[in-house]
């Protein structure tokens, strides 16, 4: 992390593995507080891990949330990265499967505080000459922008975004069957594409092509790979549908929203208590743990077949982060216009040039121009910096666990399509992979996504047990489960759902 010198330049700064500013930690961990006795105890207070802690009080368990930061978020948390009064997402920071999970849409975060701000553009895709291509909130308006592309986006998108409550539970739930087959049919054989595929199949225009890799490569795989249509249709989808908001104030207001109505269920959590075994735990029925594979295996693997603990080493992560955030004197000074009204910025140039950025880290190497995703929530959000100030959010895919340092090549991406950008710096944050992880041990080497979104995996994920482990009462809540990566809840959700049926039968 950097703050700013005497004299204007930029400094580094202390901070702890957590991303905010520099505390002493502790120096024993918390004791376990309340009952002797729960019905369920959940591991990790991010968004899984409380939605997992919320169906259980529902069903009128007593629940006991563990978290080993010394704040709860886990992906979705804020704080000063940079300098006093700059908030900063440590980890996610714009949410369109937020809008998509059915479980978030059931609760009363509103009461508890959380207020969604939705930017009049969800996505710009600014181009070397100048010219953006825009995501709107409309499919009509995306069509239109697309031009001679349009129709192919509407064959593309447009069932999909009218019958979305027909396949979303299909997305959102391992192995579910689809209200309708033929729509679920007609979403299983786009979605297996590879992107190129899909997108040199439905459009004929650089600027659509390179929309639909951009939104593609969320996938954080190379974009030739089995499957890696399926996030770029969801989130094209979502846009047009819930849309892809930011959380007023930052993303610390999702899990504490979460927080605040688990605690008013009689649920309890405790923080800076790092589980290492299942037999420092109090006794309980149920144990829900939103770690990663990794993770399960050091709280529980001395107790696991061996069967059971081959196949979680063989869970296959990702490619990591390198991340970003800046503290600026001003807005970016993006050269298309359309970049101002947008949440999320993708910089990555044509679909050949993200293809190349995105196969990079899978071979083990360093994107020399990396496909860079940014978000700038202060246009839309002015909690987030000091009057005339803003923020800024970015990063890019690295090999899984590599420590070059990407500040140059990031903010030549940034200053490659605003130019004048890096006058603006006041302070800026890195983060390598390794402190990604270090700050969150369930982003393995960086992974952000919860393991490799490989066809497999999208699928079965970490195992063909999906939630389930073989010791009674265990499960993995995640994503490292289905449906995967993303502040959505779904995991937890889903994992909660299964353990409860588990003790009724």
């Amino acid at each position: 992390m950097t703050s700013v010198g005497e004299c204007g330049q930029v400094v580094q700064a202390r901070t702890n593995p957590y991303g905010t500013r520099a505390r002493k930690r502790p120096k024993r961990e918390r004791k376990l507080i309340g009952r002797p006795k729960y019905d369920a105890i959940v591991i990790g207070a991010g968004p899984n891990g409380l939605a997992a802690a919320i169906v259980l009080a529902r069903a009128g368990l007593a629940v006991l949330v563990l978290e080993a930061a010394d704040s709860i978020g886990g992906g979705a948390r804020s704080g000063e990265l940079t300098l006093p009064g700059f908030t900063h997402d440590i980890c996610s920071a714009v949410h369109p499967l937020a809008m998509a999970s059915p479980f978030f849409r059931s609760l009363p975060l509103r009461a508890h505080g959380l207020e969604w701000i939705h930017a009049p553009y969800p996505l710009a895709h600014p181009f070397d000459d100048g010219t953006a291509v825009v995501l709107r909130p409309s499919l009509e308006e995306t069509c239109r922008e697309l031009g001679t592309d349009g129709e192919g986006y509407r064959k593309l998108v447009g069932p999909l975004v009218e019958n979305w409550a027909g396949i979303e539970e299909m997305i959102l739930r391992p192995l579910s069957v689809p209200r309708d087959l033929a729509l679920g049919a007609r979403f299983a054989l786009l979605a297996t594409q590879p992107a190129t595929r899909a997108a040199k199949a439905k459009f004929k225009t650089e600027q659509a092509r390179a929309l639909f890799g951009g939104l593609a490569a969320h996938s954080v795989r190379p974009l030739e790979s089995l499957g890696t249509s399926a996030i770029g249709l969801v989130l094209a989808v979502q846009a047009h549908v819930g849309g892809w908001p930011i959380p007023k104030r930052g993303a610390q207001r999702i899990v504490d929203a979460l927080a605040g109505h688990f605690r008013s269920l009689g649920g309890e959590i405790a923080t800076g208590v790092r589980v290492r075994s299942r037999r420092e735990l109090p006794e309980s029925r149920l144990l829900l743990c939103d770690v990663s594979p990794k993770g399960l295996l050091e709280i529980a693997g001395a107790e696991f077949p061996a069967r059971y603990c081959r196949a979680l080493r063989r869970y296959r992560y990702g490619p990591g982060v390198f991340k970003m955030d800046w503290a600026l004197r001003g807005p970016i000074p993006w050269r298309a216009p359309e970049c101002v009204r947008a949440a999320t910025i993708h910089l990555g140039g044509t679909l050949a040039e993200i293809c190349r950025a995105e196969r990079d880290p899978w071979r083990g190497k360093v994107p020399e121009r990396p496909f860079v995703l940014l978000a700038q929530p202060s246009l839309f959000d002015a909690t987030r910096a000091p009057t005339g100030n803003h923020t800024a959010w970015a990063y890019c895919h690295v090999p899984n666990g590599c420590d070059a340092d990407m500040t140059d090549a990031i903010e030549g991406q940034i200053e490659r399509f605003a130019p004048g950008f890096k006058e603006l710096i006041l302070a800026r944050s890195t983060k390598s992979p390794a402190q990604l992880e270090h700050g969150n041990a369930n982003l393995v080497g960086g992974d952000v996504t919860g393991g490799a979104n490989t066809l497999a995996q999208l699928v079965l994920r970490p195992t063909r047990k999906f939630y389930k482990t073989p010791l009674k009462g265990v499960f993995l809540c995640s994503a490292s489960t289905p449906p995967g990566g993303g502040v959505h809840g779904m995991c937890g959700y889903n994992a909660a759902v299964e353990a409860l049926e588990s003790i009724e039968t």
